[in-house]
C-alpha cells in the first residue's frame, strides 16, 4: 500500500467510462439487506460528517434534511435529535425497519397513494419520515423542498447511466439557500466494478456545477482490509460541499 500522502495526491483515474454500463437492479440491493451484505453501513455514523457538521448546518435551526438511499444511517437520528426534520428514501423495507428498531424509535407506516406498493414510515415524534420506494418514483409523492441534503452512499450507488436523472431530482428538491454535502470514492475502476462506483471530479462538476459552487472539504485515505478483496490497493474518500450559486 502506498503511503497516505502519495495516495491522497493521486491523479484522477483517466478511464472514466469503464463502469458506465454497470447496472444493479433494485432486487439485488434488497438481497444485500436480506443477506446482511451491508458493509457500507457505518454503525458509529459517518466521521467526516461529524467533523464538518457545524459547517454543514451553519447554526441554523429546524432545517429539513434529505437522505437519499438512506439505509439505516444513524446520522438521521443525529439530525432529528438536534431538532431538524429528516426525510429519507430507501428501497429496502428491512433496512428502514432496522433503523427504527436499532434507534429505539416507535413508528407508524402507511401506504403512499401516489406510488403503488410504496410506504412511508414515520417516527412517533413526527420528525423522521422514511419512504420505501424507488428513488426515481419519489417526486410523485410531493415531499417538498429541503435545506440540506446528505448524499453518502447514494450518488456512488446509483447506476452510472442514471446519474443525470438522479442529480436533476436532487436539485429539484432544494430550497433557496440550500447546502448539499456529498461523499464519493476515488479508486482504480478497472480493478473493481462497483458499487460503490467511481465518480470523477469532472462528472460532479457536470452534474451540479451549473447550479452549485463546489468545494472539496477534505480527502482521506479510506482503505480498509476488506478492500483487498476488491482487487484495489487504494481508495480515497472525498467530501464535497455544494452551495447555491
Amino acid at each position: 500500500m502506498a503511503n497516505t500522502r502519495t495516495v491522497l495526491d493521486a491523479e484522477e483515474y483517466p478511464d472514466t467510462e469503464v463502469q458506465k454500463n454497470r447496472v444493479l437492479t433494485l432486487e439485488e440491493w434488497q438481497e444485500k439487506w436480506v443477506n446482511h451484505k451491508i458493509a457500507f453501513h457505518q454503525e458509529r455514523g459517518h466521521q467526516l460528517l461529524k467533523k464538518h457538521l457545524d459547517t454543514f448546518l451553519k447554526g441554523e435551526k429546524e432545517l429539513r434534511v434529505f437522505f437519499p438511499l438512506c439505509g439505516k444511517a444513524v446520522e438521521m437520528k443525529w439530525f432529528a435529535d438536534r431538532g431538524h426534520s429528516v426525510v429519507g428514501v430507501e428501497i429496502s423495507e428491512l433496512g428502514i425497519r432496522e433503523f427504527f428498531t436499532e434507534q429505539n424509535l416507535s413508528y407508524s407506516e402507511e401506504q403512499i397513494m401516489e406510488i403503488p406498493g410504496a410506504k412511508v414510515f414515520k417516527s412517533s415524534s413526527g420528525n423522521i419520515s422514511l419512504y420505501c420506494c424507488n428513488l426515481f418514483d419519489l417526486p410523485r409523492a410531493n415531499i417538498g423542498k429541503f435545506d440540506r441534503i446528505w448524499d453518502r452512499g447514494a450518488l456512488v450507488a446509483i447506476n452510472p447511466g442514471d446519474r443525470k436523472r438522479y442529480a436533476d431530482i436532487m436539485l429539484s428538491l432544494t430550497r433557496t439557500g440550500f447546502q448539499y454535502l456529498l461523499s464519493v470514492f476515488s479508486y482504480d475502476p478497472t480493478k473493481h466494478a462497483g458499487p460503490p462506483f467511481y465518480v470523477p471530479d469532472a462528472e460532479i462538476k457536470t452534474l451540479f456545477g451549473s447550479v452549485c459552487d463546489i468545494h472539496c472539504l477534505e480527502k482521506v485515505d479510506a482503505f480498509e482490509e476488506r478492500h483487498k478483496s476488491w482487487g484495489i490497493d487504494y481508495i480515497i474518500e472525498k467530501l464535497y460541499l455544494f452551495i447555491e450559486k
